[in-house]
């Protein structure tokens, strides 16, 4: 009883890479969470458990970095989704 070995799954490369571009989209919010998390694990050395201005800086610019990425990521979607309507022949 020998199986016949089955064909590799081809995926076409426009919808490979507009999957990775959804499943990043989808780790962004953890990545914030994670990014304005940060700060909270620092210690001020005074006992207190307020941020110091270092600490709002962090914070601010992981706010900008994650709207950055976050319009990056959806200019690729945005991008790839009108590539793989103007490949598909219409009917």
């Amino acid at each position: 009883m020998s199986r016949k070995p089955t064909p590799p799954v081809f995926l076409q490369r426009a919808s490979y890479r507009q999957r990775r571009i959804r499943d990043a989209a989808k780790l962004v919010p953890f990545l914030g969470i994670i990014l304005l998390a940060m700060p909270l694990a620092w210690s001020s050395g005074a006992g207190e458990e307020a941020i110091d201005s270092a600490g709002l800086l962090y914070v601010f610019g992981a706010w900008v970095v994650l709207i950055l990425l976050t319009a990056l990521l959806s200019s690729l979607m945005r991008a790839d989704a009108s590539l793989s309507t103007k490949d598909t022949p219409e009917q």
